[in-house]
């Protein structure tokens, strides 16, 4: 007999499961108490169907107190009924609209990218027969200019030619006017190699001549021809030759000095500062000039020319010093002295000293003048550079930086220093050790001892 406290797990009874609304539905059907023969089982049905039902009667209760709310809800429902149709209608109006309006913006789009494909065609046939007219009116302008010796019309023309669009001439040598574009385009290149030949040779007389307006002048065309660097070359060249003619001039103005004159101790170091004051008095006449037709960034290539011709005539002076001043002799016998048990005659700290003078200010006035150039340059590198990318940059650091590091001014200092060090530190030991001495003297000559005896 089954136990009477749990009811019988009954064949073909499932779990129950939810209802509508949340309320169960009995899993016990009238055909299965129909089967049930068993009194136990009966009673077990009936138990489960009155615990089924007071749950049915606790929702139902629950629905009843909800009663109020859910009309409240439905007539507010049949309230909006109304307006739903509105909004159903109004919605599908919209959708009606917008659906237009995109086929609308569709057809417009259509039509503003043909007028954007129309306007683009109209702009290259006006680009293209503005081309033609300019290298007509340069080709006639060439060729007044050359006539009449203009040569600053001449280039204007030559370079208003070069800076044309290419791709649009090869086109119109393609249509009608081919025989045409192509006739004028020979005579523009005849007339600027032409044109070329003559600023070389007139730039090369005005050099000969040492005449500086014409050189100036030729030296402004040269770019406007698309010859930067061969301009800057040749104008470089000249300054150089100027720069030489000075140095040796000053230098033989050294070599002829009176020892008894008050300049002769630093003679050097001023035929050194004469030298860096014109190179600087160059740059500083010309920048505006390379600047203005060559652009920025192109100082540093006149002063890398100039630099070379400067550490020629360095080395000129500095030679000339240290056999004039027996520099690395004194240097030797520096070296004698400082070795200990050495017997070489002492060398006098007032015999080193106008040498040390001398050294020490050549390094001072080489030092201004390697600042002035990297000022001079650094500042045309940033203008030039304002637009460029981080490794354009770096690159021309690096130009900078060999050209100031490396040049053979800096090598011929680093060279003088490293022996000025040495002497530098005998001479200083020197003085030391006589201020001690005589400060001893005096001390003895002052003792009361002495001075009782």
């Amino acid at each position: 007999m089954a136990d009477l406290d749990s009811p019988p797990k009954l064949s073909g009874v499932q779990q129950p499961s939810e209802g509508v609304g949340g309320g169960r539905c009995s899993e016990i059907s009238a055909e299965l108490i129909r089967s049930l023969t068993e009194l136990q089982e009966l009673e077990a049905v009936y138990e489960r169907l009155c615990g089924e039902e007071k749950v049915v009667e606790r929702e139902l209760d629950a629905l009843l107190e909800q009663q109020n709310t859910i009309e409240s809800k439905m007539v507010t429902l049949h309230r909006m009924g109304p307006n739903l149709q509105l909004i159903e209608g109004d919605a599908k109006q919209l959708a009606g609209m917008i659906t237009f309006t995109c086929n609308l913006a569709e057809n417009v789009s259509s039509k503003v990218r043909q007028l954007d494909l129309a306007k683009n065609r109209l702009y290259q046939a006006i680009q293209r027969a503005d081309d033609i007219l300019d290298l007509k009116f340069c080709m006639d302008g060439v060729q007044t200019a050359l006539r009449s010796e203009d040569y600053e019309q001449a280039a204007a023309h030559t370079h208003r030619y070069l800076c044309l669009d290419k791709s649009v001439i090869e086109l119109s040598r393609q249509g009608k006017e081919g025989s045409m574009i192509d006739a004028n385009l020979k005579l523009l290149q005849e007339a600027e190699q032409r044109l070329k030949a003559i600023v070389a040779e007139k730039f090369a007389i005005a050099t000969k001549e040492g005449d500086l307006p014409q050189v100036e002048r030729f030296f402004k065309i040269f770019p406007l021809l698309g010859l930067h660097e061969e301009g800057l070359r040749k104008f470089s060249e000249y300054l150089c030759k100027q720069v030489a003619s000075k140095a040796e001039e000053n230098l033989l103005m050294v070599l002829g000095t009176d020892m008894s004159d008050r300049r002769a101790a630093v003679i050097f170091a001023d035929t050194l500062t004469l030298l860096f004051e014109g190179i600087a008095r160059i740059v500083e006449t010309h920048q505006p000039i390379v600047e203005t037709y060559y652009g920025p960034g192109r100082l540093y290539t006149l002063i890398k020319y100039l630099q070379v011709e400067c550490d020629r005539q360095v080395e000129k002076v500095v030679d000339k010093f240290i056999k004039q001043r027996d520099y690395h002799q004194q240097f030797r016998h520096v070296q004698n002295n400082l070795m200990r048990n050495s017997t070489t005659e002492k060398i006098e700290p007032r015999e080193l000293d106008p040498i040390l003078t001398e050294v020490t200010l050549m390094n001072a006035r080489s030092e201004l003048y390697l600042r002035f150039l990297k000022k001079r340059i650094s500042s045309d590198f940033e203008v030039g550079d304002s637009m460029a990318s981080e490794e354009v940059k770096q690159e021309h650091q690096k130009c900078l930086d060999k050209l100031l590091n490396n040049c053979l001014l800096s090598c011929t200092m680093q060279e003088l220093i490293g022996l000025y060090v040495t002497m530098e530190e005998y001479f200083m030991r020197e003085t030391v050790n006589k201020c001690w001495l005589c400060l001893l003297g005096r001390l003895w000559l002052w003792t009361p001892m002495r001075r009782a005896s």
